[in-house]
């Protein structure tokens, strides 16, 4: 699902159930948001020249904005994610900036991922594990709690479906996680998806025998925090594209079955033929017959983290 993200989390709530519907009445059994579609990425991050002051009143003000606007994943924002999937009988990952209420990292947003099953159920909840760069002025590092696929009921049928945010898509141990969780499709979250994170998309379908659903957003310049100043080397006009989308969907072998759309709003449907994943992996198959467990050793520490550390050993 591709469109222009909005300027609140209300707002955004209520394109979510629009769009969401949307899909439902398309046929779609699962629908896939991008990163941080709630309340949208912070784009002005990378295009605007004073993000990065220390102490700097306006950024800490655009923070503040974006905490409040942010999910409660176990809060009423939460709770409306919920609905909008049971409502339209569809399973929904999401990407979402999330805020926690009370306890440990009270003071710290996540930029995380969330998958819904078509009756409302919180199947997944996965933090990001790196923020990626700027990204670490403003989100707090995650855990290996929803490193893995869910199973999701899709209609009469069933698949394993899986999701990374961002540059995760280059770290390949969170790749192999996710690879032995035995994923059927997988949600591959991005800003914006340009060339480079077409290339990352389609490895992951080739290299996981998977379909990959890679799911950008739009953002205009004239949505940038108005305290801050736009880098005019990089923005020129307000109604110039600063996300420009790039959703696509990419079979196991690394075609796409739907190809990039840039500049604009678009809905991608397709059927999936799981099956095709099966024929894929007669020539590759990282978590069977083309790993070697008895050379190499992995392990995932899949607690939620605390501020405990010894709660988070296995």
């Amino acid at each position: 699902m591709q469109d222009e993200v909005a300027p609140d989390l209300a707002t955004g709530l209520e394109a979510t159930d629009k769009l969401a519907g949307a899909a439902a009445r398309s046929g779609a059994g699962l629908v896939a948001f991008p990163e941080t579609w709630l309340p949208g990425y912070p784009a002005w991050l990378d295009v605007c020249s004073d993000a990065a002051l220390w102490d700097h009143a306006p950024v800490k003000a655009v923070y503040r904005r974006m905490a409040e606007q942010s999910v409660v994943v176990d809060g009423d924002s939460g709770r409306a994610l919920s609905e909008i999937a049971r409502r339209h009988r569809l399973a929904m990952v999401i990407g979402v900036v999330e805020r926690v209420e009370r306890g440990p990292s009270r003071g710290t947003l996540f930029n995380s991922l969330l998958t819904y099953a078509a009756d409302g159920a919180l199947l997944n909840h996965h933090r990001k594990l790196v923020p990626t760069y700027t990204e670490r002025m403003v989100w707090g590092q995650g855990d290996g709690a929803g490193v893995r696929a869910a199973e999701v009921k899709l209609g009469d049928a069933s698949a394993r479906v899986g999701g990374l945010v961002c540059w995760e898509h280059w770290m390949p141990l969170a790749r192999q996680a996710l690879h032995e969780s035995a994923e059927d499709i997988h949600v591959a979250a991005w800003p914006t998806v340009k060339e480079m994170l077409q290339v990352a998309s389609r490895h992951y379908a080739f290299e996981g025998r998977c379909f990959v659903l890679a799911a950008g957003s739009l953002m205009r310049a004239s949505a940038l925090p108005p305290e801050l100043e736009p880098n005019r080397r990089i923005v020129s006009t307000d109604g110039q594209l600063v996300l420009r989308g790039g959703s696509a969907i990419i079979a196991p072998n690394g075609s796409y079955v739907c190809e990039p759309v840039y500049d604009a709003p678009a809905l991608l449907v397709a059927d999936l033929d799981l099956g095709m994943s099966r024929e894929e992996s007669m020539t590759l198959d990282v978590a069977g017959h083309y790993s070697r467990p008895d050379v190499f050793a992995f392990e995932i520490n899949s607690a939620r983290r605390t501020h405990d550390l010894s709660q988070t050993r296995k």
